[in-house]
């Protein structure tokens, strides 16, 4: 069992709003990814931030100036402002649809302070430690993640330069997270090694639990840290939460302000069992519909907020693994289906001969190559039943090695083979998913304590948030 792990989950780490950012500055490397579960139990110990931190400046800064730059809170020498508030806050807004006016400011201000003070102690952790990450690393989770939205380059790189989001405040951001796991890699040491009784501890558990109830969550974390800050969390959390139920994505907003480990996969814990969580979140999992989103619950150390995704019986699940190889045939321009250019017809006229001459997955897959590769030629197995309606009713009566017939979207065509179908008892947990529960469990931990700590020997000068 190996901490990278850990490493790779922050590919997944970073909100889908730094892809854009990053995309014109570093070389994005191609490549499927597919996104880790996480689950932690939350412990009686002070919450810290999961993402970056806000640009450390001189702590003898002269304070008269534009309101923007005055200084809020000095943490161990280095300043927070009033402008690093405020950029935070506009990034939330842009992430959700959240209208930007001096009320919405007002009751994000303080939680926000206060993520932004524990960013500040972890980047602190990092350069004290001499942890840096290379761009490499960075443009590769990036990519991952560009891949996993299906973004275009750019675009949203261009929407935050024109509402005024610092592009540093991002780059910080993924950095942050990135260097932080290697943190908690030197902090866990010789407890990053997951033992084969470990494994089989916990798989005997779970077997004792079948027919129970277990949940596939999300959750967002707000902290509390003082009780007198109570009110100001619950503000936070009702506001992110009117905005979850607005449509805005889970994954972005945990990315964002969930002060959990899980924030590195978007708040996602993965299905876990009863035993694994808190029992006030049980309580409200039971009960709540498939989808929805939670109010926040009071827990140990702050308050969840958590999404439901699915409910099932520790031990079943059964559900049907396609095995897929796919030809897609690009358009050199968008389809304008009332006037389709002669490359497109053409194009209609290629998948239509391969839809027909191909009768294996092999054939398929080397015709993908000659078309340039734009998607994946091994797209990689999934489930029947969580693709879309559309694409279920095609593959679901498709004979296996038997081409479809050509599917067109705005930027080509593809034909799409089924290599085999396997019936699969999802609820069965593998070697490798167990230990991940297990590490994870720890890694959670040791953040909680490591915040604590750096908060207990920190100098924080509190100013006016106003």
């Amino acid at each position: 069992m190996s901490f990278m792990r850990i490493s790779r989950t922050a590919h997944a780490a970073s909100l889908a709003a730094m892809l854009a950012a990053f995309a014109a500055a570093l070389p994005l490397s191609s490549g499927p990814a597919l996104a880790q579960t996480r689950h932690h139990r939350h412990q009686q110990q002070q919450a810290g931030a999961a993402t970056g931190a806000a640009a450390a400046k001189p702590a003898d800064q002269d304070e008269i100036g534009p309101a923007q730059d005055r200084i809020v809170a000095v943490v161990n020498g280095q300043i927070i402002t009033r402008r690093d508030i405020d950029d935070r806050a506009r990034l939330f807004a842009l992430s959700t649809g959240l209208p930007m006016n001096d009320e919405v400011q007002a009751r994000l201000r303080p939680q926000i302070t206060r993520q932004l003070i524990d960013e500040k102690l972890r980047m602190q952790e990092i350069q004290q430690r001499h942890i840096n990450v290379p761009l490499s690393q960075i443009a590769n989770a990036i990519a991952d993640i560009e891949k996993r939205n299906g973004m275009a380059e750019n675009a949203l790189r261009d929407k935050l330069a024109s509402d005024g989001v610092s592009m540093t405040t991002l780059i910080d951001q993924i950095r942050a997270q990135l260097a932080w796991t290697g943190v908690l890699r030197q902090q866990l040491g010789d407890r990053a090694r997951i033992s084969s009784a470990d494994i089989r501890q916990r798989a005997e558990a779970i077997k004792s639990e079948a027919g129970q109830p277990e949940y596939e969550i999300s959750e967002i974390f707000v902290p509390v840290d003082d009780p007198k800050n109570t009110g100001d969390a619950l503000k936070f959390a009702d506001t992110v939460i009117q905005q979850l139920r607005a449509g805005a994505p889970f994954p972005i907003v945990a990315a964002q302000f969930s002060q959990s480990q899980t924030a590195l996969d978007g708040g996602s814990l993965g299905w876990v069992q009863a035993d694994t969580l808190d029992p006030q979140v049980v309580a409200v999992a039971r009960e709540m519909p498939i989808g929805a989103v939670s109010n926040p619950i009071r827990v140990a150390g702050g308050y969840d907020i958590i999404s439901l995704a699915g409910r099932r019986e520790v031990g079943k699940q059964m559900t049907t693994v396609l095995d897929l190889r796919q030809a897609f045939i690009p358009f050199t321009s968008p389809l304008n289906p009332q006037n389709p250019t002669a490359q497109q017809q053409q194009a209609l006229q290629q998948a239509t001969a391969l839809s027909r001459s191909a009768h294996d997955c092999a054939t398929l897959e080397a015709a993908n190559k000659t078309f340039g590769e734009k998607r994946p030629g091994n797209p990689g197995q999934v489930q029947l039943d969580r693709l879309n309606p559309q694409m279920a009713n095609v593959l679901k009566p498709l004979p296996n090695n038997t081409a479809s017939h050509p599917l067109v979207s705005t930027d080509g065509i593809d034909i799409i083979m089924v290599c085999s179908r396997t019936e699969k008892n999802l609820a069965d947990h593998n070697t490798e998913e167990l230990a991940d529960q297990l590490l994870n469990d720890r890694v959670e931990q040791v953040s909680r304590q490591l915040n604590r700590d750096l908060h207990r020997k920190a100098v924080i000068d509190m100013r006016s948030t106003s």
